[in-house]
């Protein structure tokens, strides 16, 4: 029996950095169950090239990654979501727009590596630690049981899965 494609979007202020590498780490990971996006609200001229190398060193898909505003899955035609998953508490506190279709909303808050600064390695790090950090809540979220949950469970699971190792302080405190 066939099950549909969940469609999840990943909020990030900016959407350079943890928002792009949990929309290519998903579309690897959830391939044929979950189709990824991401944007932000301020998004920058292009994706963080520490974020491509990143995920290009690790064998994940970059080639349709771009930074975009979320204006772009609120306009008529565009896919509708069924999750949406802010990434950074600065997005988590924006007065986001209101979804079609009433997507299940969570909060997996995870320190910006792109605001780390020091050596190539020291920044290089920060990306690796936030690309492990989303890779296990993302390998948490494909190990649901998506197509048996109501949305009230399945926001419940999210939240817990954003609670795990590497919580920003804001994910943390989440009921």
């Amino acid at each position: 029996m066939s099950h549909p494609v969940l469609n999840v979007l990943f909020l990030c202020t900016h959407n350079s950095a943890r928002s792009v590498l949990a929309e290519s780490i998903l579309r690897q990971e959830g391939a044929g169950r979950f189709r990824a996006f991401s944007a932000g609200s301020s998004p920058k001229s292009a994706v963080n090239p520490m974020a491509v190398q990143v995920l290009e060193e690790l064998g994940y898909p970059t080639a349709e990654l771009t930074s975009k505003s979320w204006d772009v899955f609120d306009a008529e035609g565009a896919p509708v979501m069924d999750i949406v998953i802010t990434v950074c508490d600065n997005a988590a506190g924006e007065m986001c727009p209101i979804w079609p279709g009433q997507p299940v909303t969570a909060h997996w808050g995870i320190e910006d590596p792109s605001a780390v600064e020091g050596s190539e390695l020291e920044r290089k790090r920060a990306f690796m630690t936030a690309f492990r950090y989303l890779k296990n809540r993302i390998t948490a979220l494909t190990a649901l049981p998506a197509d048996r949950l109501d949305a009230l469970t399945m926001r419940e699971e999210l939240k817990k899965i954003g609670r795990g190792e590497g919580a920003s302080s804001l994910a943390s405190q989440a009921e």
